[in-house]
């Protein structure tokens, strides 16, 4: 019986531990000691539960949409802890660290990434439909970040190429999201 339970207590001492340093790492701004991409991935595989919540647990339950967000930010350049449902336009190919949702009345993809890099979302998972809770801003990206993302989602060299001016983007900072379908 003690063998069992040696690795299930294992586990969550190992993720107190990292929950412990992560903690002390925000309040301690000198001491920040960011964690590595497959490092990230590996907690989020540990943490997914039941395959289509990532992060905190969201319902659609007062949910709005992409373009009901638009319209009640007016010319706001943020607004906090909002309810979003969206279809997912575009997912970061390499390894689901972003997302973009798409507008249904023609506004620019909403550029969705996951708080403290926390978790990733499923590389297939365009055309689906999701609910996230986060911040959602506005905010001007550089052409090195367009270009990146662009690799990420899988843009010939000739599409990256034509890409040389910044541009401001509806960003959204999601702590979680859930698949709806």
């Amino acid at each position: 019986m003690l063998k069992k339970l040696i690795a299930p207590l294992s586990i969550i001492a190992l993720l107190a531990i990292g929950c412990n340093k992560s903690a002390k790492s925000t309040v301690n701004a000198t001491a920040k000691k960011e964690i590595s991409e497959e490092e990230a991935y590996r907690i989020f595989k540990a943490k997914e539960s039941d395959g289509k919540t990532f992060g905190e647990k969201v319902t659609p339950a007062g949910a709005i949409s992409y373009d009901a967000m638009l319209s009640k930010m007016g010319t706001s350049m943020k607004m906090d802890n909002v309810k979003v449902v969206g279809t997912v336009d575009a997912v970061c190919k390499a390894k689901g660290c972003w997302m973009n949702i798409a507008s249904e009345k023609g506004a620019a993809p909403m550029f969705v990434k996951f708080k403290d890099y926390a978790f990733f979302m499923p590389k297939d998972l365009a055309g689906k439909k999701v609910v996230m809770v986060g911040n959602a801003f506005k905010e001007i990206t550089p052409v090195e970040d367009l270009k990146h993302f662009a690799q990420d989602e899988g843009k010939t060299k000739e599409e990256i190429a034509k890409i040389t001016k910044p541009k401001e983007e509806m960003k959204f900072m999601a702590s979680g999201v859930t698949i709806l379908d």
